[in-house]
């Protein structure tokens, strides 16, 4: 159950650190015409994405964060001790990887290994109870 909580945290501390900002980028890019940058250093999701039309890549930022929200509803899910949610959260880790590949984002792969890695032993480890719920959850 431990693993499945830390997994869980991971997955909201990612959702809130990439996928919320989707948000203000994508106003920003539509208001701009470009993307803005991160502390003067480089620009937001920039990747081999960047070149697409802005609205063609608004609507790609959009469907990340769907998916991102997808993960923190499993980890909710997981969080309350549902194997459902730990199948979940690892289904959509490939998911998630095209996104993070297309917008060329380096730390979502930190956590989408350790939440993989997390997930999956919670799953292996797990009994499973008459209500579907990891035992002792």
């Amino acid at each position: 159950m431990q693993k499945a909580r830390v997994a869980a945290v991971l997955t909201w501390i990612y959702a809130a650190a990439f996928g919320i900002p989707a948000i203000p980028v994508s106003i920003h890019l539509l208001q701009n015409g470009y993307l803005p940058m991160f502390m003067d250093l480089f620009p937001l999701y920039a990747g081999p994405w960047d070149g697409v039309e802005p609205s063609v890549f608004v609507t790609l930022l959009m469907a990340f964060l769907v998916v991102v929200l997808a993960a923190a509803w499993a980890a909710w899910l997981s969080w309350k001790g549902r194997r459902s949610g730990l199948i979940l959260g690892l289904a959509l880790l490939p998911l998630e990887a095209v996104f993070w590949l297309g917008f060329d984002l380096p730390f979502p792969w930190l956590f989408g290994v350790a939440r993989g890695l997390l997930y999956a032993l919670a799953l292996m480890s797990l009994r499973q109870s008459p209500a579907g719920q990891v035992a002792g959850g």
